[in-house]
């Protein structure tokens, strides 16, 4: 299932087992991305921010709520959750109350 929310697309997991680092990274690969890891503590929070490359991003373990301040809208991303962020749309990240694992890449604009 795909959820539009104006630019920014969340596609939710539907794979029959647990998202794996393993399997979502190397999904990643075959898809030409060059993904890299992060995770953090409970309830960090990053800024509001806009980048210059398009993003996506799977949420290996936890939960991420993912803002969108100029259309007043957040979307919460659990394990397995994929979303893709065009470059320059504004958004904020609150890691969920359990901490979060990560891995995303950038897409270089064509």
């Amino acid at each position: 299932m795909a959820i539009k929310n104006e630019t920014v697309q969340l596609t939710r997991w539907s794979g029959g087992q647990h998202p794996t680092l393993s399997a979502i990274t190397r999904m990643m690969k075959q898809q030409g991305l060059r993904p890299y890891m992060w995770m953090n503590t409970p309830n960090h929070r990053y800024a509001v921010r806009s980048h210059g490359y398009d993003k996506v991003m799977y949420v290996i373990e936890g939960m991420v709520e993912i803002t969108l301040p100029d259309s007043n809208q957040a979307m919460r991303l659990r394990a397995g959750d994929r979303v893709d962020i065009p470059a320059g749309i504004r958004h904020g990240t609150i890691v969920g109350t359990g901490g979060a694992k990560c891995v995303e890449a950038s897409v270089a604009r064509r």
